[in-house]
C-alpha cells in the first residue's frame, strides 16, 4: 500500500505539471517522468502497480474530459509496459479496450489509439514482442523474421553550441554504447521473452548463468529460436497466448540443464535492462553531411568493398545536377548503370548458339577508348557504390550482366524500408534552417536519382539548446526576448504538445548546465543517465509529426551581371536597408532621407490570404526601413502555411513646426510575396536568423511555398503532353505539392 501510494503521488504530480503547476524546485522540471521510470527500473516488480494506476488515471481523464492528460499518460503507460518483465493479460486487455475507445475521438487521439491498439493486440498474443522488436531494430541485430534496423543521428552545429556542450554530448553518447555488445543484447531478448511468457515460473538467475557459460554460436542459435517463436505467434491471426507460452517453455527447458531446471530456486520477477539505442554524434560541418551519413547507414563502406574495389573497370559516375525543363531540379540527368553496350556482337556466347572465335587483335581493333579526363569523385557518389547498396535485404535482386534480346526481364522484387534513420537536431532555429536546406537538397537529389527514399524511413526530432542561464529576475528583458526569438519552433511545438513542453523544452537550459558542471561522480550519474535516457524516450515515443512549410526565396542583385540566388528558409526572412558605400551614394541618400525620411522606397506585390482561400492579388508602394516575414505562427491554432509579414513603414507628417516622420507597423498575411526596391538602392536579406546566410546588394526578393521536387518533375512531364492544361491532371493530382519538413513530437498538434 505504501509503494502504491508513493507511485500514485508521483503520477498526480506529473499531471499537475501539465496544468502549469510546476514543482517548487525548478531543477525538477522535466525530470518527473524520468524519475518515475527510474524508480520502476530499480524494482521491476512494481511495473504492474504503475500500469494499473495509469489505466485508472486514463479512465478518470476520459470521464472528466481532461483530454490533455490522455496522451502523456498513454505514452508513460506504454513505455512501462514495454520494459516490464511480465504484465497480466487482464491488465493488457484493459489498456487495449481503452485504446479502442480513443478511435471515436479526433486526431491525434484516434491516431495514437489505433497505433497502440495494434501493438497491444500483438503483445497480448506474444508477450515480450514489443521489447524484442525494439532491441533488434535499435541494435541492428541480424534477424530474418524481423530484419529492421534503426539508428539515431545527433547533429549539432559547432558554431552555435559551445565546445563544452559538444564534448559532453560526445562523451555521453559514447559512454551509452560501451556495455552494449551484440551478445548481451541477444541475452536480454531471450531472458525478457522467457519471463514475459512464463511469468514467475521462469528461473531468471539460472537462465542468465546458462547463457553466460555458452559459446557465442549457441547464444545466436537460441536467440534465433526465440525470435522466430515470438514473431510467429505475433503474426498468426489464430495464435493463442497459451500455445506461445508452451512453445517458449520448450526452448527454456532446452537452454537450461535438467539439474538447473529442476532444482534451482525461483528468484521472482527480475527486470531486464532496455539497452540504449545506437546513437552517433555528428558536428555538422559540411552541407551534404546529412546525405552522406544516411547513405553510409544503408550501405556501409565496409560492406561494399573499399573505394578501390567499387568497380575498377567502370568509369566513376559523379552525381550530376541536370534535369532539363524542370525549374525546381535544374540541371539534372538521370543516370542508369548498364553493362549492355547495345551491340549484338558483344553478347556472350551461349551454348546453344556458339559464335565463331575471333582473335584478340581483331577484337581490340573494333572498339578503342579515346583518352579523356578521369575524375575521382567520392566513393559515395559513384553509381557502383549506390547500386551495390541495392543488394542488401529488402532490395532488388542484382541485375544480370547480360540478357538475351527479345526475352522480357524478370520483375524486380518490391523494395522495403528496412532502415529507419532518426535525426535529432540540437540547437535553436538556425540549425533547423540548415536542416530545411539539407532536406530540400536531399529531396532534389532523390528526384534526380532515387536511392534513399524506397529504402529509408526518415524521422526528424528537435531538442532546443541555447547557451546561457534560464530566465530569472537578474536576466535582462532583451536577453529573454532573444531566447524566445531563437526558439520559435520549440515554443510552437511546446504550445501544441504539452508533453513535448514538459520533457523536451526543459532541456533547453539543462543540457548546457549539465555540460558545464564540474566533473564529479554525481555529475556522471546524472548526465550519463538523464540526457541519453530522455533522447531515447523522445525518439521511441515521439511518433506524431508536425509538418512545417518550407519557403523558397529567389534573390535578385543590383548588379545585372550577377545571377539570381535561390535558397529556402523555415522560420524567418528579414530585410534591412543596406548602408551606402560610395561617397556619391552617401550624399544622395542623405538628400533623400531629408526629403522623404529614412529607409527606401519599396513595391510590395502579394497574394492576400482570405477565409475563402481565393487568390486576391494586391500591390502597394511604401517607404520602409525593413521588414520581417515570420513562418511560425504565434498561436498553434493558426495556419502553418502562412507568412506573417511585418513591414516598418515610414510615414511623412506635415505640420506647422515642419516636416516629421513616424514609423508605422504594417502587417499582412500571405503565402506569395514580391518585394522590389524602386530607387535601385540595395538592401540585405538574412534567412532563418543566421548571419552566415545573409545576402547583400539585394534589389528584389520573391517568396513562395517551396514545391516538392518530385511534384515539379512530374508536372513538367505532364505539361509536355498536354500543353494547354493548367490544372493538375493524372498522377500529379495525387502527389504532395508543397515541401513540408516533419518534426516529430509526442502528440502532434492537439486542438
Amino acid at each position: 500500500a505504501e509503494v502504491e501510494s508513493d507511485i500514485l503521488r508521483r503520477v498526480r504530480t506529473l499531471l499537475r505539471e501539465l496544468d502549469g503547476h510546476h514543482p517548487a524546485c525548478q531543477c525538477d522540471r522535466g525530470m518527473l517522468r524520468w524519475t518515475l521510470h527510474k524508480k520502476i527500473d530499480q524494482n521491476p516488480s512494481n511495473s504492474s502497480i504503475l500500469v494499473r494506476i495509469l489505466v485508472k488515471e486514463l479512465e478518470r481523464a476520459e470521464r472528466g474530459d481532461f483530454r490533455h492528460y490522455i496522451i502523456p499518460l498513454l505514452h508513460t503507460l506504454m513505455y512501462t509496459l514495454i520494459k516490464a518483465p511480465c504484465i497480466s493479460d487482464e491488465l493488457c486487455s484493459r489498456v487495449y479496450d481503452f485504446c479502442k475507445k480513443l478511435l471515436t475521438l479526433p486526431k491525434p487521439f484516434c491516431t495514437i489509439g489505433l497505433d497502440y491498439a495494434v501493438r497491444l493486440k500483438m503483445e497480448r498474443t506474444a508477450p515480450g514482442m514489443l521489447y524484442q522488436r525494439m532491441v533488434i531494430s535499435e541494435q541492428s541485430l541480424k534477424s530474418d523474421p524481423y530484419p529492421y534496423q534503426e539508428k539515431i543521428f545527433i547533429f549539432a552545429d559547432p558554431e552555435l553550441l559551445s565546445k563544452a556542450i559538444c564534448n559532453a554530448l560526445v562523451t555521453d553518447t559514447e559512454a551509452a554504447q560501451v556495455s552494449q555488445s551484440p551478445r548481451a543484447c541477444m541475452c536480454y531478448v531471450i531472458i525478457h521473452a522467457m519471463q514475459a511468457a512464463l511469468g514467475e515460473g521462469c528461473d531468471v538467475s539460472g537462465l542468465k548463468r546458462s547463457l553466460q557459460d555458452m559459446p557465442m554460436s549457441d547464444v545466436e542459435h537460441w536467440f534465433r529460436q526465440v525470435v522466430a517463436a515470438v514473431e510467429c505467434a505475433g503474426n498468426e491471426a489464430s495464435a493463442d497466448r497459451g500455445q506461445h507460452a508452451a512453445r517458449l517453455e520448450k526452448i527454456y527447458c532446452a537452454v537450461l540443464s535438467s539439474l538447473q531446471a529442476g532444482d534451482a530456486p525461483l528468484g521472482g520477477m527480475q527486470g531486464t535492462p532496455l539497452p540504449n539505442p545506437s546513437i552517433s554524434f555528428h558536428l555538422w560541418t559540411e552541407d551534404d553531411q546529412l546525405w552522406k551519413e544516411l547513405v553510409l547507414f544503408i550501405r556501409p563502406l565496409s560492406q561494399s568493398c573499399e573505394p578501390y574495389c567499387l568497380s575498377q573497370d567502370l568509369d566513376n559516375f559523379e552525381i550530376q545536377d541536370i534535369i532539363s525543363d524542370c525549374e525546381c531540379c535544374e540541371q539534372t540527368r538521370f543516370s542508369v548503370l548498364s553493362t549492355d553496350s547495345g551491340i549484338e556482337r558483344d553478347l556472350p556466347a551461349a551454348a546453344e548458339e556458339p559464335f565463331a572465335p575471333c582473335s584478340t587483335e581483331t577484337e581490340q581493333s573494333r572498339l578503342q577508348r579515346k583518352g579523356g579526363i578521369k575524375k575521382k569523385p567520392s566513393p559515395l557518389e559513384s553509381m557502383a557504390f549506390l547500386q551495390a547498396g541495392c543488394n542488401g535485404p529488402g532490395a532488388k535482386p542484382p541485375a544480370k550482366p547480360q540478357r538475351r534480346p527479345g526475352i522480357p526481364p524478370e520483375p524486380a522484387a518490391p523494395l522495403q524500408r528496412l532502415h529507419t534513420a532518426r535525426i535529432v537536431l540540437l540547437g535553436d532555429d538556425r540549425i533547423l534552417g540548415r536542416l530545411a536546406q539539407a532536406y530540400h537538397s536531399l529531396r532534389k537529389r532523390e528526384t534526380r536519382r532515387v536511392f534513399l527514399t524506397p529504402r529509408l524511413n526518415l524521422q526528424f526530432y528537435y531538442i532546443p539548446v541555447v547557451t546561457g542561464q534560464p530566465n530569472t529576475l537578474a536576466v535582462a528583458d532583451h536577453a529573454a526576448t532573444g531566447h524566445e526569438e531563437l526558439c520559435e519552433v520549440a515554443g510552437y511545438l511546446g504550445r501544441a504538445d504539452p508533453w513535448y513542453e514538459s520533457n523536451i523544452n526543459t532541456l533547453c537550459h539543462m543540457i548546457p548546465k549539465l555540460a558545464t558542471m564540474p566533473s564529479s561522480p554525481s555529475k556522471h550519474l546524472v548526465t550519463d543517465l538523464f540526457i541519453t535516457d530522455v533522447i531515447a524516450y523522445y525518439v521511441r515515443m515521439g511518433i506524431q509529426p508536425v509538418c512545417f512549410q518550407v519557403y523558397a526565396v529567389k534573390i535578385f542583385f543590383n548588379d545585372p551581371a550577377q545571377e539570381p540566388a535561390e535558397d529556402v528558409f523555415l522560420t524567418e526572412l528579414r530585410t534591412q536597408v543596406q548602408e551606402s558605400i560610395s561617397h556619391r551614394e552617401l550624399s544622395m541618400t542623405k538628400k533623400k532621407t531629408t526629403l522623404d525620411g529614412p529607409g527606401i522606397d519599396l513595391t510590395v506585390t502579394y497574394r492576400k490570404v482570405v477565409m475563402s482561400d481565393r487568390a486576391k492579388e494586391l500591390a502597394m508602394s511604401l517607404r520602409s526601413t525593413g521588414l520581417v516575414m515570420k513562418a511560425i505562427p504565434a498561436d498553434e491554432a493558426e495556419d502553418l502555411v502562412c507568412l506573417n509579414v511585418n513591414i516598418t513603414e515610414i510615414v511623412r507628417i506635415n505640420n506647422l513646426s515642419g516636416r516629421s516622420f513616424s514609423a508605422v507597423a504594417n502587417r499582412l498575411k500571405t503565402r506569395n510575396i514580391k518585394i522590389r526596391s524602386t530607387e535601385q538602392r540595395p538592401f540585405t536579406v538574412c534567412l532563418d536568423k543566421d548571419s552566415r546566410r545573409a545576402y547583400r546588394n539585394v534589389i528584389s526578393v520573391e517568396v513562395s511555398p517551396c514545391l516538392e521536387p518530385s511534384y515539379c518533375l512530374q508536372k513538367t512531364r505532364t505539361m509536355k503532353f498536354s500543353l494547354h492544361e493548367t490544372e493538375d491532371v493524372g498522377l500529379v493530382k495525387y502527389m504532395p505539392k508543397s515541401l513540408l519538413l516533419p518534426i516529430n513530437t509526442f502528440a502532434g498538434i492537439i486542438q
